[in-house]
Protein backbone atom coordinates (compact mmCIF):
# COMPACT_ATOMS: atom_id res chain seq x y z
CA UNK A 1 0.00 0.00 0.00
CA UNK A 2 1.29 3.41 -0.73
CA UNK A 3 1.43 5.77 2.21
CA UNK A 4 -0.57 8.90 2.49
CA UNK A 5 0.63 11.44 4.99
CA UNK A 6 1.66 15.02 4.55
CA UNK A 7 5.03 16.32 5.73
CA UNK A 8 3.91 19.93 5.87
CA UNK A 9 0.14 19.69 6.23
CA UNK A 10 -2.22 17.49 8.25
CA UNK A 11 -2.21 13.92 7.04
CA UNK A 12 -5.41 12.46 5.68
CA UNK A 13 -6.44 9.59 7.93
CA UNK A 14 -8.41 7.60 5.47
CA UNK A 15 -5.29 6.62 3.55
CA UNK A 16 -3.28 5.18 6.43
CA UNK A 17 -1.44 2.39 4.65
CA UNK A 18 -2.78 2.30 1.12
CA UNK A 19 -2.58 -1.62 4.44
CA UNK A 20 -5.21 -0.62 4.11
CA UNK A 21 -4.66 -3.27 4.53
CA UNK A 22 -5.07 -2.84 5.90
CA UNK A 23 -2.73 -3.76 2.81
CA UNK A 24 -2.88 -2.96 3.15
CA UNK A 25 -3.37 -2.97 1.71
CA UNK A 26 -2.41 0.11 3.44
CA UNK A 27 -3.27 -0.19 3.01
CA UNK A 28 -4.58 -0.54 6.66
CA UNK A 29 -3.81 -4.41 5.53
CA UNK A 30 -4.06 -8.79 8.46
CA UNK A 31 -3.60 -11.47 5.84
CA UNK A 32 -4.63 -14.30 8.08
CA UNK A 33 -8.09 -15.41 7.05
CA UNK A 34 -7.86 -16.80 3.53
CA UNK A 35 -9.01 -20.33 4.22
CA UNK A 36 -6.46 -23.03 4.99
CA UNK A 37 -3.00 -21.60 5.42
CA UNK A 38 0.59 -22.51 6.13
CA UNK A 39 2.16 -24.91 3.65
CA UNK A 40 4.42 -27.41 5.44
CA UNK A 41 8.18 -27.37 5.04
CA UNK A 42 9.29 -30.62 3.49
CA UNK A 43 13.07 -30.97 3.48
CA UNK A 44 16.28 -29.31 4.58
CA UNK A 45 16.80 -28.05 1.05
CA UNK A 46 13.47 -26.24 1.18
CA UNK A 47 14.34 -24.83 4.61
CA UNK A 48 17.56 -23.39 3.20
CA UNK A 49 15.80 -22.06 0.10
CA UNK A 50 13.17 -20.01 1.86
CA UNK A 51 15.61 -18.70 4.47
CA UNK A 52 17.96 -17.47 1.77
CA UNK A 53 15.06 -16.04 -0.26
CA UNK A 54 13.47 -14.17 2.66
CA UNK A 55 16.90 -12.89 3.74
CA UNK A 56 17.55 -11.68 0.20
CA UNK A 57 14.16 -9.95 0.16
CA UNK A 58 14.90 -8.24 3.47
CA UNK A 59 18.26 -7.04 2.13
CA UNK A 60 16.53 -5.84 -1.03
CA UNK A 61 14.05 -3.88 1.07
CA UNK A 62 16.82 -2.17 3.02
CA UNK A 63 18.61 -1.36 -0.22
CA UNK A 64 15.45 0.13 -1.70
CA UNK A 65 14.92 2.24 1.39
CA UNK A 66 18.47 3.55 1.23
CA UNK A 67 18.87 4.01 -2.50
CA UNK A 68 15.47 4.99 -3.81
CA UNK A 69 14.46 8.56 -2.99
CA UNK A 70 11.03 9.42 -1.79
CA UNK A 71 8.46 12.20 -1.75
CA UNK A 72 5.92 12.66 1.05
CA UNK A 73 2.65 11.06 0.08
CA UNK A 74 -0.67 12.83 0.00
CA UNK A 75 -3.85 11.24 1.21
CA UNK A 76 -7.04 10.13 -0.49
CA UNK A 77 -9.61 7.51 0.55
CA UNK A 78 -7.75 4.27 1.18
CA UNK A 79 -8.09 0.98 -0.65
CA UNK A 80 -6.77 -1.44 2.02
CA UNK A 81 -6.98 -1.27 5.81
CA UNK A 82 -5.00 -4.23 7.06
CA UNK A 83 -2.12 -5.41 9.22
CA UNK A 84 -0.05 -8.09 7.47
CA UNK A 85 0.93 -11.29 9.24
CA UNK A 86 3.06 -13.92 7.51
CA UNK A 87 -0.01 -15.91 6.44
CA UNK A 88 -0.10 -16.60 2.69
CA UNK A 89 -1.90 -18.77 0.16
CA UNK A 90 -0.72 -22.39 -0.01
CA UNK A 91 1.48 -23.23 -2.98
CA UNK A 92 -0.53 -23.43 -6.20
CA UNK A 93 -3.71 -21.90 -4.72
CA UNK A 94 -5.44 -18.78 -6.05
CA UNK A 95 -7.14 -16.51 -3.50
CA UNK A 96 -9.32 -13.42 -3.58
CA UNK A 97 -9.90 -10.69 -0.99
CA UNK A 98 -12.50 -8.00 -1.59
CA UNK A 99 -11.68 -4.86 0.47
CA UNK A 100 -14.50 -2.40 1.16
CA UNK A 101 -14.20 0.80 3.23
CA UNK A 102 -16.57 3.62 4.06
CA UNK A 103 -15.95 6.87 5.99
CA UNK A 104 -19.18 8.31 7.43
CA UNK A 105 -17.22 10.99 9.33
CA UNK A 106 -14.06 12.11 7.55
CA UNK A 107 -11.99 15.10 6.51
CA UNK A 108 -13.89 17.43 4.20
CA UNK A 109 -11.08 19.10 2.26
CA UNK A 110 -8.88 17.60 -0.51
CA UNK A 111 -5.16 17.23 0.12
CA UNK A 112 -4.21 18.47 -3.33
CA UNK A 113 -6.12 19.88 -6.34
CA UNK A 114 -8.77 17.47 -7.66
CA UNK A 115 -7.98 14.84 -4.99
CA UNK A 116 -10.78 12.65 -3.70
CA UNK A 117 -12.31 13.74 -0.40
CA UNK A 118 -12.56 11.33 2.54
CA UNK A 119 -15.88 12.40 4.03
CA UNK A 120 -18.70 10.00 2.99
CA UNK A 121 -16.28 8.19 0.64
CA UNK A 122 -16.63 4.52 -0.30
CA UNK A 123 -13.48 2.83 -1.61
CA UNK A 124 -12.84 -0.73 -2.69
CA UNK A 125 -10.40 -3.07 -4.43
CA UNK A 126 -10.28 -6.75 -5.33
CA UNK A 127 -6.97 -8.33 -4.34
CA UNK A 128 -5.92 -11.45 -6.26
CA UNK A 129 -3.22 -13.68 -4.75
CA UNK A 130 -1.32 -16.78 -5.85
CA UNK A 131 0.87 -19.03 -3.70
CA UNK A 132 4.03 -19.39 -5.78
CA UNK A 133 6.02 -21.31 -3.13
CA UNK A 134 5.57 -22.00 0.62
CA UNK A 135 7.43 -18.72 1.24
CA UNK A 136 6.38 -16.46 -1.67
CA UNK A 137 2.98 -15.08 -2.63
CA UNK A 138 2.34 -12.83 -5.64
CA UNK A 139 -0.58 -10.40 -5.66
CA UNK A 140 -2.51 -8.04 -7.92
CA UNK A 141 -4.90 -5.27 -6.79
CA UNK A 142 -7.35 -4.62 -9.64
CA UNK A 143 -9.62 -2.77 -10.04
CA UNK A 144 -9.10 -0.07 -7.43
CA UNK A 145 -12.16 2.20 -7.36
CA UNK A 146 -14.11 4.65 -5.21
CA UNK A 147 -17.39 6.55 -4.96
CA UNK A 148 -17.20 10.05 -3.47
CA UNK A 149 -19.82 12.84 -3.25
CA UNK A 150 -17.62 15.26 -5.19
CA UNK A 151 -16.48 13.04 -8.08
CA UNK A 152 -18.80 10.04 -8.10
CA UNK A 153 -17.40 6.69 -9.26
CA UNK A 154 -13.70 6.71 -10.20
CA UNK A 155 -11.14 4.13 -11.30
CA UNK A 156 -8.01 4.85 -9.25
CA UNK A 157 -5.30 2.49 -10.53
CA UNK A 158 -3.78 -0.89 -9.68
CA UNK A 159 -0.93 -2.45 -7.65
CA UNK A 160 1.44 -5.40 -7.85
CA UNK A 161 2.57 -7.17 -4.67
CA UNK A 162 5.39 -9.58 -3.72
CA UNK A 163 5.17 -11.10 -0.21
CA UNK A 164 8.03 -13.18 1.25
CA UNK A 165 7.50 -14.97 4.59
CA UNK A 166 8.73 -17.67 6.94
CA UNK A 167 6.54 -20.69 5.99
CA UNK A 168 4.16 -22.42 8.39
CA UNK A 169 2.49 -19.32 9.85
CA UNK A 170 -0.15 -21.21 11.85
CA UNK A 171 2.50 -23.23 13.70
CA UNK A 172 5.09 -20.51 14.27
CA UNK A 173 5.45 -18.84 17.65
CA UNK A 174 7.67 -16.21 16.01
CA UNK A 175 6.82 -15.21 12.43
CA UNK A 176 8.22 -12.67 10.01
CA UNK A 177 8.36 -11.58 6.38
CA UNK A 178 8.50 -8.60 4.07
CA UNK A 179 6.08 -7.23 1.47
CA UNK A 180 6.77 -5.02 -1.55
CA UNK A 181 4.10 -3.12 -3.47
CA UNK A 182 4.35 -1.14 -6.69
CA UNK A 183 1.44 1.14 -7.61
CA UNK A 184 0.16 2.86 -10.75
CA UNK A 185 -2.13 5.72 -9.70
CA UNK A 186 -4.63 8.10 -11.23
CA UNK A 187 -4.00 11.82 -10.65
CA UNK A 188 -6.87 12.17 -8.17
CA UNK A 189 -5.60 9.21 -6.10
CA UNK A 190 -1.95 10.21 -5.67
CA UNK A 191 0.23 13.13 -6.73
CA UNK A 192 2.26 10.96 -9.11
CA UNK A 193 1.72 7.85 -11.22
CA UNK A 194 4.20 5.46 -9.59
CA UNK A 195 4.56 4.87 -5.85
CA UNK A 196 5.77 1.97 -3.69
CA UNK A 197 5.72 0.37 -0.28
CA UNK A 198 8.21 -1.61 1.81
CA UNK A 199 6.45 -3.46 4.63
CA UNK A 200 8.48 -5.60 7.06
CA UNK A 201 6.41 -8.06 9.12
CA UNK A 202 7.34 -9.10 12.67
CA UNK A 203 5.06 -10.99 15.06
CA UNK A 204 4.86 -13.50 17.89
CA UNK A 205 2.28 -15.57 19.77
CA UNK A 206 1.89 -15.72 23.54
CA UNK A 207 -0.57 -16.44 26.36
CA UNK A 208 -2.49 -19.62 27.16
CA UNK A 209 -2.21 -22.06 24.23
CA UNK A 210 -0.63 -19.18 22.26
CA UNK A 211 -4.11 -17.75 21.66
CA UNK A 212 -2.81 -14.18 21.61
CA UNK A 213 -0.50 -12.64 19.02
CA UNK A 214 1.11 -9.27 18.38
CA UNK A 215 2.08 -8.15 14.86
CA UNK A 216 4.09 -5.07 13.88
CA UNK A 217 4.40 -3.62 10.35
CA UNK A 218 6.99 -0.77 10.32
CA UNK A 219 5.90 0.45 6.88
CA UNK A 220 7.95 2.76 4.66
CA UNK A 221 6.04 4.38 1.77
CA UNK A 222 8.06 5.55 -1.19
CA UNK A 223 7.44 8.20 -3.85
CA UNK A 224 10.94 7.83 -5.35
CA UNK A 225 11.88 11.46 -4.68
CA UNK A 226 13.60 13.27 -1.85
CA UNK A 227 16.15 10.71 -0.64
CA UNK A 228 15.96 8.42 2.36
CA UNK A 229 14.72 11.27 4.54
CA UNK A 230 11.64 11.60 2.35
CA UNK A 231 10.40 8.07 3.06
CA UNK A 232 7.08 8.10 4.90
CA UNK A 233 6.96 6.18 8.21
CA UNK A 234 3.43 4.76 8.50
CA UNK A 235 3.53 1.81 10.94
CA UNK A 236 0.63 -0.51 11.77
CA UNK A 237 0.14 -2.81 14.76
CA UNK A 238 -2.32 -5.57 15.70
CA UNK A 239 -3.01 -7.33 19.01
CA UNK A 240 -5.46 -10.21 18.67
CA UNK A 241 -7.05 -12.97 20.72
CA UNK A 242 -8.23 -16.26 19.20
CA UNK A 243 -11.56 -16.98 20.88
CA UNK A 244 -12.00 -20.31 19.10
CA UNK A 245 -11.31 -21.86 15.71
CA UNK A 246 -13.97 -19.63 14.13
CA UNK A 247 -13.68 -16.22 15.80
CA UNK A 248 -10.82 -13.82 16.58
CA UNK A 249 -11.06 -10.36 18.17
CA UNK A 250 -8.38 -7.73 17.58
CA UNK A 251 -7.24 -4.23 18.41
CA UNK A 252 -5.39 -2.47 15.56
CA UNK A 253 -3.61 0.86 15.28
CA UNK A 254 -2.57 2.72 12.13
CA UNK A 255 -0.18 5.66 12.31
CA UNK A 256 1.34 8.28 10.04
CA UNK A 257 4.30 10.14 11.53
CA UNK A 258 5.46 11.93 8.39
CA UNK A 259 8.88 11.68 6.75
CA UNK A 260 11.97 10.11 8.29
CA UNK A 261 13.68 13.46 7.81
CA UNK A 262 11.25 15.23 10.11
CA UNK A 263 8.17 13.90 11.88
CA UNK A 264 5.06 16.06 11.79
CA UNK A 265 3.83 17.94 14.87
CA UNK A 266 1.58 15.74 16.98
CA UNK A 267 -1.69 17.38 15.90
CA UNK A 268 -0.78 16.88 12.23
CA UNK A 269 0.06 13.19 12.57
CA UNK A 270 -2.36 10.44 11.64
CA UNK A 271 -3.35 8.01 14.43
CA UNK A 272 -6.35 5.71 14.24
CA UNK A 273 -7.49 2.98 16.65
CA UNK A 274 -9.56 0.05 15.34
CA UNK A 275 -11.71 -2.68 16.87
CA UNK A 276 -11.99 -5.64 14.50
CA UNK A 277 -13.41 -9.14 14.35
CA UNK A 278 -12.40 -12.10 12.17
CA UNK A 279 -14.69 -14.94 11.12
CA UNK A 280 -12.80 -17.96 9.79
CA UNK A 281 -15.24 -19.69 7.45
CA UNK A 282 -15.10 -22.25 4.65
CA UNK A 283 -15.00 -21.27 1.84
CA UNK A 284 -15.49 -17.58 2.74
CA UNK A 285 -13.93 -15.74 5.69
CA UNK A 286 -14.75 -12.22 6.87
CA UNK A 287 -12.90 -9.41 8.63
CA UNK A 288 -14.84 -6.36 9.79
CA UNK A 289 -14.29 -3.41 12.09
CA UNK A 290 -14.48 0.28 12.88
CA UNK A 291 -11.72 2.83 13.42
CA UNK A 292 -11.70 6.07 15.40
CA UNK A 293 -9.39 9.01 14.70
CA UNK A 294 -7.23 10.17 17.61
CA UNK A 295 -5.93 13.46 16.14
CA UNK A 296 -7.40 16.41 14.19
CA UNK A 297 -5.58 15.11 11.09
CA UNK A 298 -7.45 11.77 11.26
CA UNK A 299 -10.89 10.85 10.04
CA UNK A 300 -13.51 10.74 12.77
CA UNK A 301 -14.81 7.25 12.00
CA UNK A 302 -14.25 4.66 9.27
CA UNK A 303 -15.58 1.13 8.80
CA UNK A 304 -14.12 -1.78 6.82
CA UNK A 305 -15.32 -5.11 5.47
CA UNK A 306 -13.08 -7.77 3.92
CA UNK A 307 -14.40 -10.90 2.21
CA UNK A 308 -11.67 -13.54 1.80
CA UNK A 309 -11.73 -16.85 -0.03
CA UNK A 310 -9.65 -19.44 -1.82
CA UNK A 311 -10.79 -19.84 -5.42
CA UNK A 312 -8.87 -23.08 -6.00
CA UNK A 313 -7.37 -25.79 -3.80
CA UNK A 314 -9.03 -28.10 -1.23
CA UNK A 315 -11.12 -25.28 0.25
CA UNK A 316 -11.65 -23.36 -2.97
CA UNK A 317 -14.92 -21.63 -3.74
CA UNK A 318 -15.10 -23.41 -7.11
CA UNK A 319 -13.64 -26.72 -5.98
CA UNK A 320 -16.01 -29.65 -6.38
CA UNK A 321 -16.86 -31.29 -3.08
Amino acid sequence: MTGAFLPSAPANPSHPQTALLPHNHSDITSINVWGTRGAKMAACKIHATWRVSVLAALCWGVALGLLLPSLPALATPTDEIQVYTSDIEPEGVVGLTWHENYTPDGLKTPDFPHALIDNHAYSSVTEWAYGVTPWFEAGLYLPLFADTPSQGWTYNGFKLRALFVKPGYENNVFYYGINFEFSWNQKWWETQVNTGEIRPIIGFRFGPDNRMSFTFNPILDNFYKGGIGGLQFNPAERLDYKINETWTAALEEYDGFGTLRQFLPGDQQFHELWLTGDYNGDPISVEFGGGFGLTPASNGFTVKLMLMMDLTGPHGLFTEM
